[in-house]
């Protein structure tokens, strides 16, 4: 199957719990760098498939671009450093998408060396933000996760 007929079926893999605070505050966030893309990472449990996101890391795009991004190498190990503190694990990371879609481009399948990860995409193109977690593997296979905002 394609990619791209692959992409609008919901991954089997995970469900995924985001509070509504963390939602919000991601896209006051990734408002206010725009038209930078917004990055960081998510942390939290997985438990039978459903992981539950407990804190959202914000971390500097170094990159300082619009269309693509990179994790501050010293803030990101910080953040695993109170994932671990805390007791959560990494689950994935996000990034924003200022002027395009809540999809995966062609460089963010590239660059998802993880398929153990959910790769969550916000986009402010258009009137209200979208966000969507995917499942991305070996860079070609992606499939929309089920994220749920509570």
């Amino acid at each position: 199957m394609a990619a791209e007929e692959n992409e609008g079926r919901a991954a089997k893999e995970h469900i995924v719990w985001l509070k509504l605070d963390d939602y919000l505050a991601m896209v006051r966030h990734a408002r206010q760098v725009a038209p930078i893309e917004d990055c960081g990472l998510l942390a939290g449990t997985e438990e039978n498939g459903v992981r539950t996101v407990e804190k959202v890391f914000y971390l500097t795009n170094v990159d300082h671009s619009p269309e693509h991004f990179a994790l501050d190498p010293a803030e990101q190990f910080a953040a695993i450093k109170e994932m671990r503190a805390a007791g959560w694990k990494l689950l994935g990371n996000w990034h924003s998408h200022p002027a395009s879609p809540s999809r995966p481009s062609e460089e963010d399948k590239r660059l998802a060396f993880d398929s153990r990860l959910s790769y969550f995409i916000l986009s402010l193109n258009g009137g209200e933000p979208v966000l969507s977690s995917f499942h991305i593997e070996k860079h070609t296979r992606v499939s929309k996760e089920d994220l749920r905002i509570r």
